[in-house]
C-alpha cells in the first residue's frame, strides 16, 4: 500500500436519508429537546458535538449532556436503522465508480474521516452497498473534535495492513472547509468536492490541495488522488 484515502460520508460518498429524524427523535427520547435544529449548521461536525451545540444552547449541562450520550447512540442507532432501508442514502456522482476503481488500484488502502458515530457510519453507508470497501475509519465515536479523527484512522490503517503511511501519503476527502482543516491538522494532502453546502470558490478558499466539482470525472480524480 503506498495511499491512504480517507473518505467523509454525508455530501461526499451520498446524501440523504432518514438520520436527521432519527437523530431528533432519539433526541427527544433521552433529552427531552433538540434544540434549534432547524437552523443548526450541520456541515463537517461530529455527532457529539452536533448534540452538545445544540442541548448547551437550551441551558442543558455539560454533565448530564455526558451522562445522556451512550443513551442518545443507542437510541438514534435504533431510529436510523428502523427507517434507513425504506428511506436510503444516495451516492453522488462518480462515487461508485470512484471506490470501485480506487479497490482494485491494488496498492491504496480505503478508509474513512467521518463525524458520524460508528454505527451510524456503517448503516449509512450499508444503505448504498458501500460498507465493504472501508476497513477503518476516524470516527465522531472516537472524538468530539473532528481534527483529531485522521489520526484515529491512521492508526487503524497501520494496525490493519501492518504499514506506516507517511503524512504526504494520506489523503483526506471532504465537502466541507472542517474537512480540510482535519486534514491539514493532521499534515496529510487534502482534497475537496463541491457535492455538498460549500461551493468550489469556497473550497479553494481552504487552501485544499485540489477541489472538484463532483467526482463524475472518474480518471482524473484517480490521476489526483494516486499522484
Amino acid at each position: 500500500m503506498r495511499k491512504l484515502i480517507l473518505f467523509d460520508i454525508d455530501g461526499t460518498l451520498a446524501r440523504g436519508g432518514p438520520a436527521k429524524e432519527a437523530f431528533s427523535l432519539a433526541m427527544m427520547a433521552t433529552f427531552g429537546s433538540v434544540g434549534a435544529i432547524e437552523s443548526y449548521d450541520f456541515s463537517g461536525k461530529t455527532d457529539p458535538q452536533i448534540a452538545r451545540d445544540l442541548l448547551s444552547a437550551t441551558g442543558i449541562e455539560d454533565a448530564v449532556i455526558d451522562a445522556g450520550l451512550p443513551a442518545l447512540w443507542d437510541a438514534y442507532i435504533s431510529e436510523l436503522e428502523s427507517r434507513i432501508m425504506a428511506d436510503p442514502m444516495k451516492l453522488l456522482p462518480g462515487v461508485g465508480e470512484l471506490v470501485e476503481t480506487l479497490r482494485l488500484a491494488g496498492d491504496v488502502a480505503l478508509g474513512l474521516v467521518t463525524g458520524n458515530i460508528v454505527r451510524g457510519a456503517r448503516l449509512k453507508l450499508g444503505s448504498v452497498g458501500l460498507a465493504e470497501y472501508f476497513q477503518v475509519g476516524g470516527y465522531g465515536s472516537d472524538h468530539e473534535v473532528r481534527d483529531h479523527l485522521p489520526g484515529f484512522a491512521v492508526d487503524r490503517a497501520v494496525d490493519t495492513w501492518g504499514i506506516t503511511f507517511s503524512e504526504e501519503s494520506v489523503v483526506v476527502i471532504g465537502d466541507t472547509p472542517r474537512d480540510v482543516q482535519c486534514g491539514k491538522h493532521h499534515g496529510t494532502r487534502t482534497v475537496a468536492v463541491a457535492t455538498g453546502r460549500f461551493d468550489e470558490w469556497q473550497l479553494k478558499e481552504t487552501g485544499a490541495d485540489a477541489v472538484f466539482e463532483d467526482f463524475s470525472d472518474v480518471d482524473r480524480v484517480v490521476e489526483v488522488l494516486l499522484e
